[in-house]
């Protein structure tokens, strides 16, 4: 049997006899526990895909998950994951010559994290999807499923996933899922992660997905935050002074040299506007493609999205000092604690920041799928209900608030 060349959804135990020799052995020789009989567990063992800095992880981090194992090729995001998690832990490897089904070195493990590669599906940027060079890394962690046969799995992407390649990649990273087997039922919803205590504007779709053979019938966490939940929006302005002054800190907290006509330019633009403020006749007037464009602070409001860009006046401005962020203020935003500190020159921190999951908003989420490893729920038959929500157009299933 050719490994490289199995069937989606294929399940095959493989024996390594040496270092170049393995031997496939039939499904029935597997052994394979019933899930009914998992171990419940106050720390599910998670594997991390594309985990960039480790927002995502983080998050997990703090409700009890322990990450085993990750992947990054990242050079300055992996050491900044080793300097936060410990060594040993991550690799640096191409995920592209990583076999998940025949690499001993990857442990099994209770959950699947992870956020493939976005810009191909942005609609910040262009949006080849699928047809750009990283719009298929999805793959990859379809094949880590399929190998290591997770209780569930979290994918994070951006929203422009759902219109990318008009609606075909969405509806393809879905059947692709799906087509695992034992069989998973997917939930995806479109989050904006101010409505779940994070200082910033940023919606992120993301894609829940359990194993059916559990009996777990998943739902996401309701928005804690503003209109929709009990607290009120955390605010810029609030994100700077607690827990102390960002100005007291010291790590990552460089202020950006930028023009005098720069900082006149600012001076024009108030609390929440952008670039369109300065009139067109006006000399310090400049044309913007996209809206973060000399974007400045509402302290009285979340942030708008933290971009991993910095270039053509993308950087994101305070109000009411005429400045870029400092990293530190812009981690601030994502919601990353003073103590995790980012390797790397500015650019690097900067981007590594700006491609992060902010991890208080996906606190909740963890919180609700650990009713699963705790086996706090009654168990209930999943086969009807995927079979009801394949037949569901996309728009209809993915949960918006």
């Amino acid at each position: 049997m050719d490994l490289h060349n199995l069937a989606l959804g294929d399940r095959v135990v493989i024996k390594r006899i040496s270092d170049l020799t393995y031997r496939v052995l039939p499904e029935k020789k597997m052994g394979n526990r019933k899930i009914t009989g998992f171990r419940k567990t106050q720390h599910p063992k998670v594997l991390s895909l594309f985990a960039g800095c480790g927002g995502l992880d983080l998050g997990f981090h703090k409700e009890g998950y322990k990450v085993k194992w990750a992947n990054d090729n990242n050079e300055w995001a992996v050491k900044t994951f080793e300097d936060f998690f410990g060594k040993g832990i991550i690799t640096d490897d191409d995920i592209r010559d990583i076999d998940p089904y025949l690499d001993t070195t990857i442990p099994d493990a209770d959950i699947i994290l992870g956020g493939f590669p976005c810009q191909d599906f942005s609609i910040t940027w262009k949006q080849p999807g699928l047809n750009g060079e990283r719009g298929n890394l999805y793959k990859k962690f379809v094949n880590f499923v399929n190998a290591k046969q997770p209780l569930a799995f979290v994918v994070e992407n951006v929203k422009g996933l759902l219109t990318a390649n008009k609606g075909k990649a969405i509806t393809a990273v879905l059947n692709d899922f799906e087509s695992i087997k034992p069989g998973y039922i997917l939930y995806p919803k479109l989050y904006n992660f101010a409505d779940y205590g994070v200082p910033q504007f940023r919606e992120r779709l993301i894609i829940v997905g359990v194993r059916r053979d559990t009996g777990f019938d998943f739902s996401h966490p309701k928005p804690t935050h503003g209109p929709k939940g009990e607290k009120p929006y955390l605010t810029s302005g609030k994100a700077f002074l607690l827990p102390r002054p960002v100005e007291e800190i010291k790590e990552n907290n460089v202020h950006m040299n930028i023009a005098l006509k720069t900082k006149e330019r600012l001076k024009k633009i108030g609390p929440g506007e952008n670039f369109t403020a300065i009139p067109k006749d006006d000399p310090l007037y400049v044309k913007g493609l996209i809206s973060h464009v000399y974007r400045r602070m509402d302290p009285s409001k979340p942030a708008m999205t933290v971009i991993a860009a910095g270039g053509g006046g993308t950087h994101g401005y305070h109000y009411p000092i005429p400045r870029a962020f400092t990293n530190r203020e812009r981690a601030r935003l994502q919601s990353f604690p003073d103590n995790f500190v980012f390797a790397g020159l500015p650019s690097e921190v900067r981007r590594q920041i700006g491609n992060a999951v902010p991890p208080e908003g996906v606190r909740s989420l963890a919180r609700k799928l650990k009713d699963l490893f705790l086996k706090k729920y009654t168990p209930v038959n999943l086969e009807q209900k995927s079979l009801e929500l394949k037949k569901m157009s996309i728009k209809e299933r993915v949960e918006i608030d």
